[in-house]
């Protein structure tokens, strides 16, 4: 999301108040916990990097090279070497094409004495193989730092594209200030789920490294904490948990479906509470059962629901054999994977980057895609890299698509595309069932960043009733092949079905429309947006009249939406005198309705409304102060 450069042009929101003296960044927020207390100590380091040692006693596996699986009859200091030597690898590697994914086996690992401490890098997945999160224990920490770019601008603004899911963290070990929590100091595409954490803090900021600490996340789902520290984090989302206690918030954190949640009372404090989330369907995750064979359980649909999937009993939803899978490795030709989904598998897609030259199509009803850390497809030759037919029950869970070189008119559509934006006839009932969605967990978009991409689209959904859980939709700001004609992207998320649902919608830096929304009755439970930086001129950003593009468009001719948490911020660091007329665009009608909605400016640009041309302006006078709307509509 965020260039470093934000804390050198003095863009972010400062810290000051937050840390000690219970002030927030731009509300009030609670006295902070004694453990927020800043110290000076170095920036934590993982060990110089070195080869990776092979899995220590290692098992026997399908997955390739790039998946450890970890047993509880290991020796906790083997165990330790493996992943400090990956840290050591991934923690820098930012736009690198390594891809791991460390699975352990139910059972405990670390114990007080010799605690286990797993430090999280780029493109790393850390979970574990249980039916539930309590079947795997580490006593120790798994954590994400700061990542510090020099000794002081420690930041976790651009700690993007790992996971950490279905396992308890006990937390002890390490000393001094990194004993107060376990860390998880990470901005988009960094999703916590099914965790459990016991015997300490939980905390989305980093406090013990030097300054400035900023974050921007975030995602947690059904997970159980104790307290949670929000910190610096800008904004965030937990849905289906159970939380302690949250500390503060910032600009605009959500909570759909939390037990322990704090109130609404948006803006101040920034909080959007709702009782129960609409539908949800939690993500798809492999398992190891006592006779030591691989599944991949598939959660069960849920309505109006809150709280975790698991802490009253067994998850709900049914166990698919790893034998009904075709396991991906990233040689492999798409002509070979669509071969075997033509013949009903599922698929799993292996560690690594897989060179995408026609599309992957997902033909039939029911069919699980999931990937292990963070594996990429990327677009060739203009590719549309993946392709879902409208059928229901469709999964694509944690898979990240990137484009190419060549312009690609899509990067993933979901449901056949129809005749005009909002014009065309609805997909077939008799090929969407809203009791069994399809649904896309922790899918993630890169135009640039890696290397050249142009897509005009990044996300097109054209099926109705389809859940979006977790989606960062990103044309780059940093990284290879930035610039306002090189990684070219009109809009991040188009959605053209009925009944569409998204439950976490991050999209960033499109150069027109980031969301457009033409079908009816959707819903989105937060939305997170930044405006492109890097617009030449005000006359290279404009339409009809209109100066910038909106953040989240509706399309004009719908009748019924709503939106729950959602921020639009402008940073236009190339030409700091572009006007930007509004952050949400959306048609004035009964059925439309917009709640807890903020505008912010990072540091250039101006913003004239929030909301067609409702909210004040916000601009450089006041950098970082959010410019409110309770409700519209």
């Amino acid at each position: 999301m965020k260039s470093p450069l934000r804390h050198v042009t003095g863009t972010a929101v400062l810290l000051a108040g937050l840390i000690g003296s219970g002030g927030g960044m731009a509300v009030a927020s609670p006295a902070a916990p004694q453990a927020w207390a800043p110290t000076q100590a170095a920036a934590p380091q993982a060990p110089l990097p070195a080869a990776i040692p092979a899995p220590p006693q290692a098992t026997q596996h399908p997955f390739g090279p790039n998946v450890y699986v970890f047993d509880p009859s290991m020796p906790v200091a083997r165990i330790q070497a493996t992943v400090d030597s990956i840290a050591a690898q991934q923690v820098d590697d930012e736009m690198g094409t390594k891809r791991y994914s460390l699975l352990f086996k139910p059972g405990t690992y670390g114990t007080p004495e010799q605690p286990l401490i797993v430090q999280v890098g780029y493109s790393t997945e850390v979970a574990g193989l249980g039916a539930a999160p309590t079947d795997v224990t580490i006593n120790g920490h798994v954590d994400v730092y700061n990542r510090c770019l020099s000794a002081d601008n420690c930041i976790a603004l651009n700690n993007f594209w790992r996971s950490l899911s279905n396992l308890t963290i006990n937390v002890t070990g390490l000393e001094g200030c990194r004993s107060s929590a376990n860390f998880w100091a990470a901005s988009q595409a960094s999703p916590m789920r099914r965790i459990n954490i016991t015997g300490g803090n939980l905390s989305l900021m980093d406090y013990c490294t030097a300054g400035p600490q900023y974050a921007s996340g975030g995602f947690i789902a059904d997970s159980k904490t104790g307290a949670v520290i929000n910190g610096s984090q800008q904004q965030y989302l937990v849905r289906n948990s159970s939380i302690g206690s949250w500390s503060n918030g910032v600009w605009n954190q959500v909570f759909s479906g939390v037990n322990g949640a704090p109130p609404q009372s948006f803006p101040n404090p920034p909080y959007t509470t709702l009782a129960a989330t609409p539908i949800s369907r939690e993500k798809p995750y492999l398992t190891l059962d006592q006779a030591g064979q691989y599944n991949v359980f598939l959660p069960a649909v849920r309505q109006d629901s809150a709280g975790t999937t698991w802490e009253n009993g067994p998850t709900e939803g049914r166990s698919i054999p790893l034998a009904d899978f075709y396991v991906a490795k990233p040689g492999d030709s798409v002509q070979a994977i669509n071969s075997q989904l033509a013949r009903g598998k599922h698929l799993l897609l292996t560690p690594g980057v897989y060179d995408v030259d026609q599309s992957i199509e997902v033909k039939r009803a029911g069919t699980v895609v999931l990937g292990l850390g963070m594996a990429t497809l990327t677009a060739v030759n203009g590719a549309v890299p993946l392709t879902v037919a409208d059928v229901p029950g469709v999964d694509v869970a944690a898979v990240t698509i990137d484009a190419g070189e060549v312009e690609s008119p899509a990067l993933m559509r979901v449901g056949k595309a129809r005749q005009g934006a909002g014009s065309g006839p609805a997909n077939s009932a008799a090929h969407s069932d809203p009791a069994n969605p399809a649904t896309l967990h922790d899918v993630f978009f890169r135009i640039g960043g890696p290397h050249v991409g142009k897509a005009s689209v990044s996300l097109e959904v054209n099926s109705d009733n389809v859940l979006l859980d977790h989606i960062w939709a990103w044309r780059a700001d940093h990284g290879n092949g930035v610039g306002w004609t090189t990684n070219t992207g009109a809009n991040g998320v188009i959605v053209n079905g009925n009944n569409v649902t998204a439950t976490g919608l991050f999209v960033e830096h499109y150069q027109q429309y980031n969301v457009i929304w033409n079908g009816e009755g959707g819903k989105t439970v937060f939305f997170q947006n930044e405006l492109p930086y890097d617009a030449p001129n005000q006359a290279a950003w404009q339409h009809d009249g209109v100066l910038g593009w909106a953040g989240y468009k509706v399309a004009d001719s719908v009748k019924t939406h709503e939106l729950w948490g959602g921020g639009s911020y402008v940073y236009n660091n190339v030409d700091p005198s572009i006007h930007a007329t509004r952050g949400f665009e959306v048609p004035v009608t009964p059925g439309v309705r917009l709640h807890s909605l903020l505008t912010v400016n990072l540091g250039a640009g101006t913003l004239d409304h929030v909301v067609n041309d409702t909210g004040a302006p916000v601009s450089t006078d006041a950098v970082g102060v959010p410019s409110y709307v309770a409700d519209f509509g």
